[in-house]
């Protein structure tokens, strides 16, 4: 018996492998510097020549490649999806307060050619991906759902599903719910980067909600949540009557919760539910 039960103790590392974690950098030409991403591959990509879907998961403003290793509630939360779900997960290294957006103004701040033309090429290259639209998934947080809505919007060509965790899904400010400081911050990051943009009606296509008519055109499949005490859930609520008004098909939730690392170790494994039957294998 208590061999038995040694044996049914060891099992689980038997059957379930470990997620491997690679820290690499990526250099990008148009903004001339190398930026950290962290690639996440499940235990299965060590011992076979299988080729694996990916999905591009994105961290939000002031934040880091990291972070979605480091900072989530439940611990090694990416690579058990990553393992259970049996693809690669990428994590982008991005500037602070970017928005993933290409900068009309800054040389420095090129977030979206970058991960269109430097850094999906090379993951393509480096790792065994199925590198087509059909197998690749894009979802973030904050400034990272911003990030993936507008480019899987603008780029269709290379995602086949996308989603936004509590996004910015208008960088118009005056629609956070946020101290008038931290208003004020963000609004003159803005001006900076973008210089005078239209932020009322029809709205910028530097922002979610001014991409509605490329959103519909492409149909591809959206998952957006955001919690109920989230500062930006009106951003949010504008994007899901703006996709309501135009037809556009879309799963979009509210629930309880706030812009938390706790909301967001909930809303991942949601997403990669969606994501994943949506990814061609």
């Amino acid at each position: 018996m208590r061999n038995l039960l040694l044996l049914l103790f060891f099992i689980p590392t038997l059957i379930f492998g470990q997620a491997k974690v690679d820290t690499i950098e990526v250099y990008s030409a148009s903004m001339k510097k190398n930026l950290r991403v962290a690639v996440t591959t499940p235990s299965s990509y060590q011992t076979g020549q299988d080729r694996y879907p990916t999905l591009y998961l994105l961290h939000g403003g002031s934040g880091a490649f990291s972070d979605w290793l480091k900072k989530v509630s439940e611990p090694g939360l990416v690579n058990r999806l990553a393992e259970e779900y049996n693809l690669i997960i990428i994590n982008p290294g991005v500037g602070p307060s970017s928005y993933y957006y290409d900068s009309p103004l800054l040389d420095s701040v090129r977030y979206e050619t970058y991960m269109v033309s430097e850094l999906i090429p090379e993951i393509d290259k480096k790792y065994r991906t199925l590198a087509q639209k059909e197998s690749r998934g894009i979802t973030g947080l904050s400034m990272g759902g911003h990030g993936a809505i507008t480019i899987s919007a603008k780029h269709p060509d290379l995602f086949g599903v996308a989603g936004s965790m509590s996004g910015v899904m208008n960088i118009d400010t005056r629609m956070w719910e946020v101290p008038e400081s931290f208003r004020a911050l963000r609004a003159e990051n803005q001006k900076e980067m973008l210089g005078q943009i239209e932020y009322d009606f029809p709205y910028s296509t530097f922002t979610a909600v001014g991409l509605i008519d490329q959103i519909k055109a492409n149909g591809i499949p959206l998952i957006i949540d955001c919690g109920t005490e989230d500062f930006l859930i009106s951003t949010n609520r504008q994007l899901h009557q703006l996709l309501l008004s135009n037809k556009t098909p879309h799963e979009y939730t509210e629930r309880p919760g706030a812009h938390t690392w706790e909301y967001w170790t909930d809303a991942l494994p949601v997403h990669l539910h969606f994501i994943n039957k949506h990814l061609k294998r």
